[in-house]
C-alpha cells in the first residue's frame, strides 16, 4: 500500500452526521493512537484509559454534551479498518450492534490501531504525522490545531515543537490534494467588509501598514462545509478567534455576544465577559454582508459550551 492510499484510509472514517452536528470522537480517538504510536507507547491501550483520555479530549474539542459515551468510538472504529479490539468475544452486544460498556471495563478489553498500521507509523514518523495533519485539518479549524496536538502530547513542555510534533511538508501534501482549500479571497473579502478590525473588541494594531493578529474566522466550520462567504465569517483579533472556535462565547441572531457559562478565570472580564449582551462593535454596513442566521444557528449548537443557556433566553 502506498502512503497516499494509507492516508486516504484514514481519512475515510465513517463520522456521523446530521444536520451539521459534530461527532469528531473517532478522528480524537485515531489522533491519540498515532500520539502513542510516535511515543512509542503500547499499540494497544485498555478501554478504561481510553474512556480517561479521549473524555478529556471531546470535552475539550468536541461538542458540549452531558453525556459522553466513549465506548462507541472504541468499538465502531473496527468497522473502520484502522482498529482492532482484543477478545472481542467477551463483549456483549446492544441491539444496537454496539459494546456494552461495563463488558469492556470488567474484562479489561484493549484496543488499538491495527498492528501493520503501527509498526508502519512508528517507522516513519512523517507519514504518521502526514494522518494527523490530514485528520486535523478534515475536522477541526487551524485554531484548534496546536492545543490538540499538545493536548495529546506532542509538544514538550517549553511549547516548542518536539521532533515528532513538526507537521511534515508530505501531511501539507496530501492534506491540499483531499481537502478544499480556503478561499484565498476570503481573508481579503473579510478584512474589507470589516475594516481590519475586530468585530467584538475594535483591535487594530498595523505595522508596516499590515494588519497584525487579526484573522478571519468561519462561523461554521470550514472543515464542517462551513462556505468561504462574507455572511459566515467574522474578523476577529488571534484572541477572539481562539475563543470563538473553543465556544467561549457565540453570536445570537441580533449581532449580541453571548459569553459561556463554562468560560472562567483570570482575565475574563476584561478581555471577554464586559462585552456580554452588548453588540458587535464592528459590523458592515451593508445588511447583506453580516452574519446570517443560520451559521449563528450552527455555531451555538455545535461549538457553544452551554448551548442550553442560549435556548432558555427568555
Amino acid at each position: 500500500m502506498t502512503d497516499e492510499s494509507l492516508v486516504e484510509r484514514f481519512l475515510q472514517l465513517r463520522v456521523w452526521s446530521e444536520r451539521g452536528r459534530r461527532a469528531p470522537h473517532k478522528p480524537l480517538l485515531v489522533i491519540w493512537a498515532i500520539g502513542r504510536c510516535l511515543k512509542d507507547e503500547p499499540r494497544l491501550a485498555p478501554f478504561s484509559l481510553v474512556d480517561n483520555e479521549l473524555s478529556g479530549l471531546i470535552r475539550r474539542f468536541g461538542p458540549h454534551r452531558k453525556t459522553i459515551n466513549t465506548h462507541h468510538p472504541f468499538w465502531r472504529l473496527q468497522n473502520d479498518n484502522v482498529w482492532e479490539i482484543d477478545r472481542p468475544r467477551l463483549v456483549r452486544l446492544t441491539t444496537s450492534g454496539d459494546a456494552r460498556r461495563g463488558d469492556l471495563n470488567k474484562h479489561n478489553i484493549r484496543g488499538g490501531l491495527i498492528e501493520s498500521d503501527y509498526d508502519r507509523l512508528r517507522n516513519d514518523p512523517g507519514l504518521a504525522l502526514s494522518i494527523v495533519n490530514a485528520l486535523l485539518a478534515a475536522h477541526f479549524p487551524y485554531s484548534l490545531h496546536d492545543d490538540i496536538l499538545r493536548a495529546i502530547g506532542l509538544y514538550e513542555q517549553d511549547d516548542s515543537p518536539s521532533r515528532i510534533s513538526r507537521i511534515s511538508e508530505v501531511g501539507n501534501y496530501y492534506t491540499t490534494r483531499r481537502y478544499r482549500q480556503r478561499d484565498s479571497d476570503f481573508r481579503e473579502m473579510m478584512l474589507d467588509a470589516y475594516g481590519n478590525q475586530c468585530a467584538v473588541c475594535e483591535f487594530a494594531v498595523r505595522i508596516d501598514d499590515s494588519p497584525v493578529a487579526i484573522e478571519a474566522a468561519h462561523i461554521r466550520w470550514h472543515s464542517s462545509e462551513g462556505p468561504s462567504d462574507v455572511r459566515n465569517g467574522l474578523v476577529l483579533c488571534s484572541l477572539h478567534h481562539k475563543l470563538f472556535d473553543y465556544g467561549a462565547f457565540t453570536l445570537l441572531p441580533d449581532l449580541k455576544v453571548f459569553v459561556s457559562g463554562a468560560a472562567d478565570g483570570q482575565g475574563l472580564q476584561d478581555t471577554l465577559r464586559k462585552y456580554h449582551d452588548t453588540y458587535l462593535h464592528v459590523f458592515p454596513d451593508d445588511a447583506q454582508l453580516r452574519p446570517a442566521s443560520k451559521f449563528l444557528s450552527w455555531h451555538t449548537r455545535w461549538v457553544f459550551r452551554t448551548p442550553y443557556e442560549v435556548h432558555h433566553l427568555g
